[in-house]
């Protein structure tokens, strides 16, 4: 029993340290590809649809290697299917303005505000889960969103007094925490499509990303920019490249083995911890002078964060309890032969 527990233990220590260790360096490494003085490449797009092409490319290597190591993943076959790469298209035009604008928010505003920057994911959750779906949140979860708000508010007060604040960099954040919400709920509806295999759906999205980006590029003239790179033959260049693309594909699987070891409100817990490590790493590394009130909008945004995840689940757990205790009732009236539907209704029919 000693033994097992020790593994177990080892198990998800060794899951959480490695989702800490991804989701940080894939965050440094994407600011230091759009924003380097050292690269001086002003093309975000290019460097999100290169992502996506490596993505695809992972995945068709990793459709070999789940038959032969089958205790990795099993990840599905290398087949694209245009009338489901049509079905899925709605949810890649959300997937693609999710990894834009997040990508142009991180390029914009400093690693150490980019987890306030785009904190309103909690927020837009709650109104399209109502707009779109139809359903209420409880007060206690509507209080939680009040306190990452007021949280984003002061972080940009804030960070407009310690540093030039970019606008356009708080707009991209605004509108990525609109597209995370929205492609969650789109997923839920799409997944179905690709018979509810998240690999399958990677696949797709990623590959209809590859030709949604294409025109978008051309409109921002980022070929041009390309063209005139001076670093576009450089094999380092290319390599820190390949390496954000097998990080982007990468985050994507150690979240979902994070969840499948611990729990969602775990991962939601590791996930709020990390981004207050990340603010302190990005914040030591550019040797940055923050204000109290600064400190105190992060705390308001993860506490909040953390609040909504705890109440979330706290919420779902009981309804899940509520749903299993009136499954039992049924069964135990059907087994001493109680009617479930009265007599009086009985006879009207």
């Amino acid at each position: 029993m000693t033994e097992s527990i020790l593994v177990k233990s080892f198990r998800i220590s060794a899951v959480v340290s490695a989702y800490w260790c991804i989701s940080i360096s894939l965050v440094f490494l994407n600011k230091y590809l759009l924003s380097s003085p050292d690269l001086k490449l002003n093309a975000p797009l290019f460097i999100t649809w290169f992502q996506c092409v490596i993505t695809v490319v992972c995945l068709f290597l990793l459709s070999f290697l789940g038959e032969k190591y089958p205790w990795i993943d099993k990840f599905p076959d290398f087949i694209i299917d245009l009338s489901v790469a049509k079905q899925v298209l709605p949810l890649s035009v959300v997937f693609v303005g999710m990894i834009t604008f997040n990508n142009l928010c991180l390029k914009n505003l400093g690693v150490s505000f980019y987890n306030v920057g785009r904190s309103l994911t909690t927020v837009f959750n709650v109104i399209c889960t109502y707009t779109i779906l139809g359903q209420m949140t409880s007060k206690k979860a509507i209080v939680a969103c009040l306190v990452i708000i007021c949280g984003f508010l002061l972080g940009v007060d804030q960070e407009g007094t310690s540093s030039h604040i970019s606008h356009s960099g708080i707009l991209f954040g605004i509108l990525a925490s609109l597209c995370v919400s929205l492609n969650a709920i789109y997923t839920k509806k799409i997944i179905p499509v690709v018979d509810n295999n998240i690999w399958r759906l990677q696949l797709y999205n990623n590959f209809n990303a590859c030709f949604l980006f294409l025109p978008l590029m051309a409109i921002l003239g980022e070929f041009q920019e390309i063209k005139t790179f001076s670093m576009i033959g450089s094999g380092y260049f290319w390599l820190i490249m390949s390496l954000g693309g097998i990080f982007g594909i990468s985050i994507g699987y150690i979240t979902g083995l994070q969840i499948k070891v611990t729990s969602p409100l775990t991962h939601n817990i590791s996930g709020t911890a990390k981004a207050c490590v990340q603010t302190i790493i990005s914040v030591s590394y550019f040797d940055e002078v923050k204000t109290a009130l600064w400190w105190m909008s992060n705390l308001f945004v993860l506490g909040g964060s953390f609040a909504y995840a705890y109440v979330r689940h706290t919420e779902m757990k009981a309804s899940h309890a509520e749903e299993k205790k009136s499954t039992i009732k049924g069964e135990e009236e059907l087994e001493a032969g109680t009617p479930l539907v009265s007599d009086d209704k009985i006879s009207k029919a």
